[in-house]
């Protein structure tokens, strides 16, 4: 005997929980405070002012030809690249609720543009950087931000591995000297450059490229503390002056940001370009508080990333964007590991990385123009490497399988397919898991009195001795829901031998639809063969849906076991007078 009994936690309705959260919501719209930057945002800066400048002047190189690079992919055009990067970058390092993230435009944002401006030309472009920006404000003013938190541990940390290898891909091109090759998927990008290499001439950037990675090996034992990635650039650039190496190089940039206007915008266009912001919004939200979690993990003794702050940084950033002419831009992972890298701790880093931007596109053109593209892919492919733990992944691969499927669902769909595809598949997996734990660990057993109740204990009385064996007593714990209301109707309706049937649900702490269909299935296979049937223990909301549902009478309830306990000596009795029928039909 032991107690089994628990003290239920309050249950709130369907209406409560939605008046709950408009009220949630409209007090986050009267007090937006947390979402402006604050003097505590540079805490650290004293101390870590010489860091952060230099992390900023590595990533302001490193980003510079991905900016170009994304620009002239979207079809928008290197200058609108340039500026997206410049402008997106400094507005949301000074609003966005990260203090490592870097941002810009990225190879995600880049496949939801191709097909809009396939239908509606590359002109509606900051349009739709400004619609999506608008929806992003909303998301962060009505605490959407928060549900990042909702995503599991294998999920990120599949999503970052599988990050990591998309960034070593996109530099096949860089590495081996080839074109690159567009396709939507980015293993089919890697093959075609493959295939379109010219292996005579590999060995060139290949050279460069290892005399990086070499450069950044050795940094890292001999002087960890010195700006590596920055270092190897230059050496690279100079060496490659020096010998004369034919291999290609970052070239001409453009030498203004564009003149600051309103984008033309109609209702009719808002109507038209409404879902594509949607996923602009969707992905700008998704891959920032990513990337923002991802640089959390990288560092430690930072404050963390406040994820509602961080969409509004987003929307502002792209509206900034919107008025130059620019993509709508979002955290960019590969960027921001380069800068928690290189030393960063505070976002001056981040907005030096725009200003560095800013002054190349201004002043310094004709020097970055000769540094070398390979030098570049040498960079980032030691940044995807650093983002790979092995540590990490044995720590998920040993914990559960669920765990271990979950990660691997989400890292091949972020290499195979996309990210918001990968995350969607992660969280689905790891849904999927979560049922069938939950299925798993629910109890329904057949339970024999005495029992220990908040009641206390109860038994029956020596008078109903006899009745012992001819009240069937089963308890159910947990949940009972689609994934097991079979399994509870196979059990219960299984019974022998007895006259009356108490289901305890005083330990069920879930019940769906399709549970309480397996409890009225249950209940008619019990009718059939006379046995009546009392539950007891449910919560307001249980009874609620076995009612509406029609699973049990309103009279078939009761909340406490001796109640249930009398309604069944009292059944058994009536059943065994002179003139009473054995079962009741």
């Amino acid at each position: 005997m032991h107690g089994d009994y628990r003290i239920q936690p309050p249950q709130a309705s369907a209406k409560d929980n939605v008046l709950g959260y408009l009220g949630t919501v409209g007090e986050r719209l009267v007090d937006l405070k947390g979402l402006w930057p604050r003097p505590s945002d540079y805490a650290e800066l004293r101390s870590s002012w010489r860091k952060d400048l230099i992390a900023g002047i590595t990533v302001g190189v490193v980003a510079l030809p991905l900016a170009l690079g994304f620009g002239v992919a979207s079809g928008a055009g290197a200058a609108a690249g340039l500026a997206t990067a410049v402008v997106a970058g400094l507005v949301a390092a000074v609003f966005g609720g990260s203090h490592l993230q870097v941002s810009g435009p990225t190879g995600a944002m880049t496949v939801v543009l191709l097909p809009v401006i396939a239908v509606y030309g590359v002109g509606v472009v900051p349009a739709l950087a400004l619609i999506g920006g608008v929806l992003t404000i909303l998301m962060a003013i009505t605490g959407l931000g928060r549900s990042i938190e909702l995503l599991p541990f294998p999920v990120v940390e599949g999503f970052t591995m599988g990050l990591a290898v998309i960034i070593a891909l996109h530099q096949l091109p860089l590495l081996l000297g080839a074109p690159k090759v567009e396709a939507e998927s980015t293993l089919v990008s890697a093959w075609l450059t493959l295939v379109a290499t010219d292996w005579s001439h590999v060995w060139r950037p290949l050279l460069v490229a290892a005399a990086v990675v070499l450069i950044h090996l050795i940094g890292r034992r001999v002087a960890p503390k010195l700006p590596i990635a920055l270092i190897a650039i230059i050496i690279a650039t100079i060496a490659v002056e020096l010998t004369g190496l034919d291999v290609a190089r970052i070239g001409a940039l453009p030498s203004t940001l564009p003149t600051p206007s309103l984008p033309a915008i109609s209702l009719d266009l808002v109507r038209d370009l409404l879902a594509p912001a949607i996923a602009v919004a969707a992905l700008a939200a998704l891959e920032s508080l990513l990337s923002a979690r991802v640089a959390d993990g990288m560092v430690t003794g930072l404050t963390r990333t406040h994820p509602d702050r961080e969409l509004m940084g987003q929307g502002l950033a792209n509206l900034a964007s919107s008025l130059f002419g620019g993509l709508p831009a979002t955290g960019a992972i590969a960027r921001t590991a380069v800068n928690v890298r290189s030393g960063a701790r505070t976002r001056l880093s981040a907005i030096t990385h725009a200003v560095v931007l800013l002054v190349i596109m201004l002043a310094l053109g004709p020097l970055v123009a000769r540094v070398p593209m390979a030098a570049l892919g040498g960079v980032l492919v030691m940044v995807a490497s650093n983002m790979i733990s092995l540590d990490t992944y044995r720590t998920v691969a040993r914990a559960t399988r669920a765990d271990r499927n979950t990660f691997w669902i989400t890292f091949v769909a972020t290499v195979a397919l996309d990210l918001v595809a990968a995350v969607l598949a992660g969280v689905a997996m790891a849904a999927i898991m979560s049922l069938r734990h939950m299925a798993s660990y629910t109890i329904v057993r057949r339970q024999y009195l005495p029992a220990n109740t908040r009641e206390g204990i109860i038994d029956l009385d020596p008078d109903h001795e006899h009745l012992r064996d001819r009240i069937a007593i089963f308890r159910v714990d947990g949940a009972l829901f689609y994934g097991n209301a079979h399994r509870f109707t196979d059990e219960v309706a299984a019974v022998e031998d007895v006259d009356h049937v108490i289901w305890r649900f005083h330990r069920m702490n879930v019940l769906d639809a399709s549970g309480a269909e397996g409890l009225k299935e249950a209940a008619r296979h019990l009718a059939r063969r006379g046995i009546p049937v009392v539950a007891q223990g449910m919560t307001d909301a249980q009874i609620r849906t076995t009612i509406v549902t029609g699973a049990l009478a309103p009279t078939q309830h009761v909340q406490e076991l001796s109640e249930a306990l009398d309604r069944a000596i009292a059944a058994s009795e009536s059943t065994s007078q002179p003139g009473s029928s054995d079962r009741t039909p």
